[in-house]
């Protein structure tokens, strides 16, 4: 669970246009899909941005290289400027305390209160207060998972996260408090319960299941290569066929989004160019949002490397997982 934040270096209000913050905006939204981010909190400003963002089994710093190099490059190319448009790499504050996680929530949705851009925050339409109190249909922000933070029914949770932004804007002076976002609206009663698929993080994203210990590329990869029934050296040939292929993805991509390897490390196991080896980390990663039984096949083969104990024919029942994967 990470605070994130960054400004543009120059201090441009890139964000005063619309177009620019709705590509900023999309790009969020693909990264959120792709590394399976839980967004709890976001503001967008004319020159920086904050999120609250938990993450998946994929690290922060994939999703961050994405939206922020993604959006640099394509900015530039429009605008025809050159050079670095973020003011230095992104800012994560690492949130391990849960008391701490409604107050990240808080300071994020009123930052355009204290920046004196808006005296109700719902006015700011680029943020996940102004999607939670109008109950937009496809929010960026997860509305479920920012009201766990703040009670265990809907209608509890939404009363003290309200309560808490009537707080913080009180805090700002100015008789901001009485904004008519922050008072309560009704909303069902029900329970609030973790999504499913969950189990295994607790409130601040912190898994309690499986670790996965730290080993060197070559023996991750002659690991990977035990279970899926294939050997090193296949990876390495120049084989072609799409078997061979698929399975050097599944190395790669798992090695990359999950346990800490460095493509380029991985490309000099596979004697690879390390581009090549990027390339296959995104397929893999486009592959495991868009087929869902691809993506539980990747989380049963983690399992089980992280285990040491599986077989292959326990993970697919097959003889080959390449030629299921």
């Amino acid at each position: 669970m990470y605070h994130v934040y960054n400004r543009v270096g120059s201090g441009e209000r890139v964000f005063d246009d619309p177009e620019e913050a709705a590509r900023f905006v999309d790009l969020m939204r693909e990264v959120k899909e792709r590394d399976g981010w839980t967004v709890l909190a976001w503001c967008l400003m004319a020159n920086h941005y904050h999120l609250a963002v938990r993450t998946s089994v994929v690290p922060l710093s994939h999703g961050m290289h994405r939206l922020q190099c993604t959006f640099s490059r394509g900015f530039n190319r429009r605008h025809g400027r050159t050079g670095s448009l973020w003011q230095s790499r992104y800012q994560a504050k690492l949130v391990d305390e849960e008391r701490y996680l409604a107050q990240v929530v808080v300071y994020v949705h009123l930052n355009p209160v204290r920046a004196g851009v808006v005296e109700d925050p719902a006015d700011h339409e680029l943020g996940g207060h102004w999607e939670i109190v109008k109950r937009v249909k496809t929010p960026l922000v997860d509305v479920h998972d920012t009201l766990l933070c703040f009670g265990e029914t809907a209608r509890s949770a939404r009363r003290s996260y309200l309560s808490a932004m009537r707080a913080g804007c009180d805090s700002t002076g100015d008789g901001i408090a009485e904004v008519k976002s922050l008072r309560p609206l009704s909303w069902h009663d029900e329970e609030l319960e973790p999504k499913p698929g969950q189990e295994h993080v607790d409130v601040l994203g912190r898994s309690t299941g499986f670790e996965r210990p730290v080993m060197p590329a070559a023996e991750f990869v002659e690991q990977v290569c035990r279970l899926l029934g294939t050997e090193p050296e296949r990876l390495a040939s120049r084989a072609r066929d799409s078997a061979t292929a698929e399975m050097r993805r599944v190395v790669a991509t798992l090695g990359v989004e999950r346990w800490g390897q460095k493509g380029r490390d991985i490309a000099g196991v596979l004697n690879k160019n390390p581009d090549v080896v990027s390339w296959w980390v995104g397929q893999g990663a486009r592959r495991r949002v868009e087929d869902r039984e691809y993506a539980q096949r990747l989380d049963d083969l983690d399992r089980a490397l992280a285990e040491g104990a599986r077989t292959v024919g326990q993970i697919t029942g097959k003889k080959d997982v390449g030629d299921e994967l």
